[in-house]
């Protein structure tokens, strides 16, 4: 430690993940909402998911949006990287924005269940200002948007 005494500390280590931030034509966004088991409740979150072995965080969000969603898209910008907690884990978050969206099949992993909302992008964060949508990688994606804009 910085006095020079020794000291123990618990974490968890993990392979990394990305957050899509997919905006429609329209200016409407794609969320979803999905049961979550640590917190036994559901939540209201933009699509996500951890990264494969080897796997670019581009790819990962490629994959994670057509799987959950079942939309690709055909213009990608990273917007940065969020340290989810970093007082207990080294989960890292890529955040990306996604637009040109096409709908195309989901193909949701065993076990996934998870309802597709498409919402007006100002609702979203006024959901975020009343409770609704307490997600941290949700609320940094879309804040982010807010405030610096789509053409990030």
């Amino acid at each position: 430690l910085p006095d020079g005494s020794e000291g123990e500390r618990e974490y968890i280590r993990h392979p990394g993940a990305v957050a899509i931030v997919a905006l429609f034509d329209d200016g409407s966004v794609l969320l979803e909402r999905q049961f979550r088991y640590p917190n036994a409740r559901e939540f209201i979150e933009i699509p996500a998911g951890k990264l494969e072995p080897g796997e670019p965080h581009l790819e990962t969000a490629k994959r994670e949006l057509l799987e959950e969603t079942g939309y690709v898209a055909t213009d990608w910008t990273r917007l940065g990287v969020l340290h989810t907690a970093i007082g207990y884990t080294d989960e890292t978050i890529e955040v990306f924005l996604a637009k040109g969206l096409e709908q195309r099949e989901r193909k949701l992993d065993a076990g996934e269940f998870l309802e597709v909302l498409r919402l007006p992008f100002q609702e979203a964060v006024a959901m975020i200002r009343d409770g609704r949508i307490t997600d941290a990688k949700t609320m940094t994606g879309l804040l982010w948007v807010d405030k610096w804009g789509a053409e990030a």
